[in-house]
This record gives structure tokens, C-alpha cells and sequence, in this order.
């Protein structure tokens, strides 16, 4: 029987999953956005969705009704709430794989949600930038069923590595590593700004190349830049979502805060 998938939300991720699943064998892909609902933000991605022969639908319950999987690309600060969406529309035996970089408690709480209809559910941690690898990123898979998504999609071209049958573990290993991949974008976005407005860069950076050998700054420095100021919005709410955990454990989140703050001054400064 042929694999019958939704995405919900139709961004960035949803996009190339999309383009992807259906270029690598996947008969057919169904996807909502909530600007769908807006006809100047609609035109372009409706315009893409029929370029790449999605199936735009009306409404998420449209997208998901008869899909086998329904995977979750939203933001973070939007999981929740789409699992709990899901949960009006899903039937026992349908899998809501949401791969948002979500707080672990939020993809717990999410699980309950969808697990109390009967439908299941799977956390996706996605460990890399997308844009590159596309499909091809590096997921961790959570969940009692993570591994029947991971052999359903890994043939379509995805590389989902299931790490625990517990919800929550994998988000864990995501933002653990978050907060020090996106605490550096911004750390090394300020120091170049601040050794440009010197014209100190040659040596500040020689001298940052020396305390810590391989990173070689100078070329970090614009590439770190970029990916603030594309990716910025996303990932602050990724952050938020980490100083929610931090939180959550007892610890301070203020440097996590202050981290996604940065990352959304980037991202403005940008547009």
C-alpha cells in the first residue's frame, strides 16, 4: 500500500520535504499552511505548491484526513498547538511526526494530546540547518513509533535516526545543543560588528584563531551573519523554546533569553 503523508505547515521545511518526498517516489503529498488563509501571502506558496504537484488543502484536517503520517513543520512556539489541533482530526492508527524544535515538556505535553484520540505520535529533533542536506538532514526520532516512521521515510530520502522510545529525549539532545550552536551565531555576530566598527577584525579574529585552533573566525564571522539574519525568527523562537527548559529544570534562562533576543534583532536588522 502506498504511503500517504501530510505536512503542515508549508514554510521553508515544508517546502523542500515536500518537493522532495514526491521527487524521490512518494506518490502524493498533501499540505496546509495557515497563510493560506491570506491572499497575498497564499499567491506564492500555492503558485509552488502547484509547481511541484503538492496538494494544497483548505484546512490541516483536510491535509491529514487519510494520511498514514502527518508531519508537523511549523515553529516552535506553534507545536503545541498544531498537535492539539491534531488531535480534533486525527484517527487511531495515523502518526504526527513533529519535527519543531519544541522544549521537551512541550513535546511531551503535545504527545498526550494526540496519544489521548488514539492517534500516535513521534518528536523529530532536527540537528542541522536544513537549506543544504534537505531532506537528507539529520533528524532524531522519539517516540514508541519512531521507528516505524523512520522505516517508512528513510526509503523516500529522509535520515531519521530513532533514539528513544520516550517523548521528549530527542527534543533534549536538540536544544541541549542549541543553546551553544545559536549562543555562538550571536556571540560571534557582536564581536565582528564591534571589531569592524575598531577596524580591529585582523586582530581580533588572528588572536580568536589562536585561543581556539580550527575555527578560523574571519570566515565564520559573515557566514554566521547570514544565518542570523535569514534564519533568525525561527530560530528565537527555537531559543525561547530552550530557556523554557532551562527553566523548566530550575536553571536560569536569562542567557538563553538574551541569545534568542539577539537572534531576532538579526533577523529585523535584515529585513
Amino acid at each position: 500500500m502506498a504511503l500517504r503523508l501530510a505536512i503542515i505547515g508549508y514554510g521553508e521545511v515544508g517546502t523542500l520535504f515536500a518537493h522532495d518526498l514526491l521527487k524521490n517516489g512518494l506518490d502524493a503529498v498533501a499540505v496546509y499552511d495557515i497563510k493560506f488563509a491570506n491572499p497575498a501571502l497564499a499567491a506564492p506558496l500555492l503558485a509552488r505548491a502547484e509547481a511541484d504537484g503538492v496538494r494544497a488543502a483548505a484546512s490541516a484536517a483536510e491535509a491529514a484526513e487519510g494520511a498514514d503520517i502527518v508531519i508537523s513543520a511549523v515553529t516552535a512556539d506553534q507545536a503545541l498547538t498544531v498537535a492539539q489541533d491534531a488531535a480534533g482530526y486525527l484517527k487511531p492508527g495515523q502518526i504526527l511526526f513533529d519535527i519543531n524544535s519544541a522544549a521537551p515538556h512541550t513535546k511531551v505535553a503535545a504527545a498526550r494530546a494526540v496519544e489521548a484520540v488514539g492517534a500516535d505520535y513521534v518528536e523529530g529533533a532536527v540537528m542541522a540547518p536544513v537549506g543544504a542536506p534537505r531532506i537528507a538532514v539529520p533528524i532524531l526520532g522519539g517516540g514508541p513509533k519512531a521507528e516505524a516512521v523512520a522505516a517508512a521515510l528513510v526509503p523516500l530520502g529522509m535520515n531519521i535516526r530513532p533514539v528513544s522510545d520516550v517523548h521528549g529525549r530527542a527534543s533534549a539532545m536538540k536544544l541541549c545543543r542549541s543553546i551553544m550552536v545559536k549562543g555562538i551565531e550571536a556571540l560571534i555576530v557582536d564581536c565582528a560588528r564591534a571589531a569592524k566598527a575598531f577596524d580591529v577584525e585582523t586582530e581580533v579574529f588572528s588572536s580568536l584563531d589562536t585561543s581556539f585552533p580550527g575555527m578560523n573566525f574571519a570566515t565564520l564571522a559573515p557566514n554566521m551573519a547570514e544565518r542570523v539574519a535569514t534564519h533568525g525568527v525561527r530560530r528565537a523562537a527555537e531559543m525561547r523554546e530552550a530557556a523554557d527548559m532551562l527553566a523548566a529544570l530550575g536553571l536560569v534562562p536569562d542567557l538563553a533569553r538574551a541569545v534568542a533576543d539577539a537572534q531576532q534583532r538579526g533577523a529585523v536588522k535584515k529585513a
